[in-house]
């Protein structure tokens, strides 16, 4: 599927919603993919992407920069506090703020460097043991935290179990997002994200949908 079906896919589903057309922002997802197939999708004039690790954007995202003007990069894995500085300074947005610890360091950091990255909450909706993600009950707490800290929130972020219908993790999200205020709302993956946005998605992580099967590095 190309960049410009996905692109139309949202536009449908903007429409039936009710919302203005661009009102969604599209992340490719291009973590582990190779550098020529990311180059493609810059070349067709896509400039926001998604990456899960800190080193490997790190290996890959500063030489696009120096090709391309104006791009987007998220941060949409787990963020270890050790490598906070580092992605802070080479993300434009992190999604997946989770804990008290990293929170705070992201405070530190912000005060030393003068800027932030924008900064989603990720909330653990279907508390799964192995994900990442405060769990719903102190979503609202979590998040008055990180205000104190003046962390500039941009919203929040979830994954839903593969199992569960993921509509009813949409809307817990956004139902814990409106009460506290939040406006963006990043959830749905290539499999779900007209559903996401129906129930209000700003942001939608597509990867596999673009840019094909992931390619595993070799061991």
């Amino acid at each position: 599927m190309s960049l410009h079906d996905i692109a139309t896919r949202i536009q449908k589903a903007e429409t039936a919603a009710g919302r203005p057309n661009g009102s969604v922002k599209l992340i490719a997802v291009s973590k582990v993919q190779p550098n020529e197939r990311v180059r493609g999708v810059l070349d067709e004039g896509h400039r926001c992407f998604g990456e899960n690790r800190v080193q490997e954007a790190m290996e890959k995202w500063p030489d696009f920069m120096r090709d391309y003007s104006d791009i987007d990069l998220h941060l949409i894995g787990p963020l270890q506090t050790n490598k906070a500085r580092q992605a802070m300074e080479l993300f434009s947005a992190i999604h997946s703020v989770d804990r008290p610890k990293l929170a705070r360091t992201l405070a530190r950091l912000a005060q030393e460097i003068g800027a932030c990255p924008d900064l989603f909450i990720q909330v653990n909706t279907g508390e799964e043991d192995q994900k990442a993600g405060v769990i719903p009950a102190e979503a609202d707490a979590f998040i008055a935290e990180c205000r104190d800290l003046d962390l500039p929130l941009a919203g929040l972020m979830c994954i839903p179990p593969v199992e569960e219908e993921p509509a009813l993790h949409f809307a817990l999200l956004a139902k814990i997002a409106d009460r506290n205020g939040l406006t963006g709302l990043s959830m749905g993956m290539s499999g779900d994200f007209e559903k996401a946005i129906a129930l209000g998605a700003t942001h939608v992580r597509v990867g596999s949908a673009i840019f094909g099967e992931r390619v595993k590095p070799q061991e």
